[in-house]
């Protein structure tokens, strides 16, 4: 297929509405495979409007006497208007950008195409394999290896080549172990706790079935872990599921742990959203922020239905859980609800920056990002493949990246010296999880990865960010190294909405970028006057 085959008009004339305090821009607009362009008309602006059609969610358009409005609404939630001249004009350049904005074929996306100067093919990609983390965990305690069972991705589709296991569980006893967990996904470690010896592991759930199938090998798994650990461990399942819908799952093939078959380990059920119910609080939330002209008891009241904060809540409640179990009892904790793609993932990486300092480093959060997101399997390419402003219903889409990356924010709010990154990266990845020019976030598994031949044709994202010119808007100038676990509150007066992610677009341009910049200035200045000192102490 032809892109050219999608474009119905290439070319037009039309003026640009961008929202907020943003001028209008009038001039040629033109449909390429990849991007809407506008070039403006010489008096107004030199600069080139450019839109990745793929962060397009949604296509709105009404036509009127011999011109048309189409309104595109982004999945990073800008509201673009384009007012065109021309009725078919109109008509077929949106045709044009719903057929290239929904194409499902990941190999003719824009990374594949994208070619940044700077920048070379198989930069950073190396950054952060499972073998990095594995040199760290090995420094700590020779209890666990790395495994290559899953090298040509047979075993888990969802899993990468290499997992870490306990040392005295072989390869053979993890095949078994695989055919007992759904989709393959048997425990792994996550996360290693040095200053207590517990560890942090995560799975899906056993195939327990009707009948309350076992697993011995299963068994001898979960048991070796609690070996590793500390003398006398004990273990905790934290279910993500409600005690209900864990026991449903059992009628259609699934279920829990045993309590007899698994001893030392008890189980915990903290219930987190997912899936449609998730998807929908998230677009009630964009509706209500996008609304300027409610009064101020209707707009709390909307934020207060939409339960997004109550998601968020929920989040960082079941993560401090998981993390008070490693650091206060000494006890081990595997995290699994279904499938183990989405909650999973979102508790072990909340864990992991609540008790370990260096996940919450620049470097330690992209390689957090990438372990525990990217390479452990949540399928990016199904859950934003829309945002909130679709008009199909929600299928496999959910924000649960997004729920991770508000938690973090309400963390780097609470503790706001103990984060090296800022809101900046936040939101950077935020946009490029839903549309990017890079490969990082392609795909739903590192098998799909590979058979796409990502990592070898398209550029990764951390070796763009990590430039120096971008590091001074993504960092926080006011990081100190925190050695402690950092604590959070959950209760409702703590917990705030992200208005840098939900009203960005609402806001003067650039204000939290100003501010930051200016922060940015009075620690330089700060630096400078502290090195000054000794000097003119010395000279009197």
């Amino acid at each position: 297929m032809e892109f050219s085959e999608l474009i119905y008009t290439g070319r037009a004339q039309a003026e640009l509405l961008r929202g907020g305090e943003a001028p209008r821009l009038r001039g040629t607009l033109c449909v390429t495979g990849h991007h809407l362009l506008l070039s403006p008309e010489p008096q107004s602006t030199p600069d080139l409007w450019l839109l990745l059609l793929r962060s397009v969610d949604s296509v709105e358009k009404r036509v009127a006497g011999d011109s048309g409005t189409i309104t595109l609404r982004c999945k990073d939630l800008r509201v673009l208007q384009l007012d065109i001249e021309g009725v078919e004009t109109t008509l077929d350049i949106a045709r044009s950008i719903e057929a290239l904005s929904s194409l499902e074929s990941v190999i003719t996306s824009f990374p594949f195409f994208y070619r940044p100067k700077g920048l070379r093919l198989g930069d950073a990609w190396h950054f952060h394999p499972p073998e990095r983390y594995y040199k760290r965990v090995a420094r700590e305690t020779t209890a666990w290896r790395l495994s290559e069972v899953n090298q040509d991705f047979s075993l888990c589709p969802s899993y990468p080549r290499a997992v870490i296991v306990p040392r005295t569980v072989d390869d053979d006893a993890l095949a078994r172990c695989a055919r007992f967990r759904q989709g393959g996904r048997f425990p792994v470690l996550s996360y290693h706790h040095a200053p207590t010896g517990t560890v942090l592991l995560r799975s899906s759930q056993p195939l327990a079935g009707p009948q309350k199938k076992r697993c011995a090998e299963d068994e001898e798994l979960l048991a070796a872990v609690l070996a590793c650990g500390p003398p006398g461990a004990r273990g905790f399942i934290v279910d993500t599921r409600s005690a209900q819908a864990a026991k449903q799952a059992r009628l259609t093939g699934g279920g829990t742990e045993a309590k007899a078959a698994y001893p030392g380990w008890r189980r915990l059920h903290r219930p987190l959203e997912r899936g449609r119910p998730l998807q929908e609080s998230f677009m009630r939330l964009v509706k209500a922020c996008g609304d300027t002209e409610q009064s101020m008891d209707l707009w709390l009241s909307r934020l207060e239905s939409c339960h997004w904060l109550a998601h968020v809540k929920e989040a960082l409640t079941t993560a401090c859980l998981a993390a008070q179990g490693m650091e206060r009892e000494g006890a081990c904790i595997l995290v699994h609800g279904t499938e183990g793609t989405d909650n999973t993932l979102l508790v072990t990486s909340l864990a992991q920056l609540i008790l370990d300092p260096l996940s919450r480093t620049m470097t330690g959060f992209q390689e957090l990002v990438e372990r525990e997101w990217i390479q452990a399997g949540h399928p990016f390419q199904l859950r934003c493949a829309h945002s909130a402003f679709s008009h199909t219903r929600p299928k496999h889409e959910a924000p649960t990246f997004l729920l991770f990356l508000d938690c973090v924010w309400q963390l780097s709010r609470q503790f706001p010296l103990s984060l090296e990154f800022g809101e900046g990266l936040l939101l950077t990845l935020f946009e490029h999880a839903y549309a990017s020019s890079f490969g990082t976030f392609l795909c739903n598994s590192e098998k799909e990865r590979c058979l796409c031949e990502v990592r070898t044709r398209t550029h990764s994202l951390w070796s763009a960010l990590n430039q120096a010119k971008e590091q001074r808007k993504l960092r926080n100038p006011l990081y100190v190294l925190n050695p402690l676990t950092i604590w959070p509150s959950v209760e409702p007066q703590s917990l705030r909405l992200w208005q840098g992610m939900f009203l960005r677009w609402s806001r003067p341009p650039e204000s939290s970028e100003v501010v930051w910049e200016k922060v940015w200035q009075i620690v330089a200045e700060g630096e400078k006057t502290e090195g000054a000192q000794p000097t003119a102490s010395a000279s009197a």
